[in-house]
C-alpha cells in the first residue's frame, strides 16, 4: 500500500525559507512521479513542482521558479521542496502526490497537506 507522509510546513515572515518533505513508501515501481501542489483559499489547486524518481529534469511553475528547489533522496524515498524568498501569496496548503506519471490524472496517491503561511 502506498503512503505519503509530509512534514516541514509552518509560518515564516516574507523573505523567509522553509523545507518541505514528502516520504513515499510502498510504491510498486522504481520510477514514478512525485509532485507538489498547493491550494490557497479561493484558488484552485496549482502544481508547484514535480520530478520523476528515475531521472530527468524537474518541473517548476513559473510562479516559483528560481525561488523553490526540488530534490530527491532515493535512498530515503523522500522528496524535498526548498522554499526560499517566500511571499505572502505563497501561503497555501501544500500537498504532495505520487503516480506513474506526472499527468494530473495519473497522480493517484495524495497526502493530506502541510500548511505554509507567510506573514508580512
Amino acid at each position: 500500500q502506498v503512503h505519503l507522509v509530509e512534514s516541514g510546513g509552518g509560518t515564516v515572515q516574507t523573505g523567509g525559507s522553509l523545507r518541505l518533505s514528502c516520504e513515499v513508501s510502498g510504491y510498486p515501481y522504481n520510477s514514478h512521479c512525485i509532485a507538489w501542489f498547493r491550494e490557497a483559499p479561493g484558488k484552485g489547486r496549482e502544481e508547484v513542482a514535480s520530478i520523476y524518481t528515475g531521472g530527468g529534469p524537474p518541473y517548476y511553475a513559473d510562479s516559483v521558479r528560481s525561488r523553490f528547489t526540488i530534490s530527491l533522496d532515493n535512498a530515503k524515498n523522500t522528496l524535498y521542496l526548498q522554499l526560499n524568498s517566500l511571499k505572502p501569496e505563497d501561503s497555501a496548503l501544500n500537498i504532495c502526490a505520487a503516480g506513474n506519471t506526472c499527468r494530473r490524472d495519473d497522480l493517484r496517491f495524495w497526502a493530506q497537506g502541510t500548511q505554509v503561511t507567510v506573514s508580512n
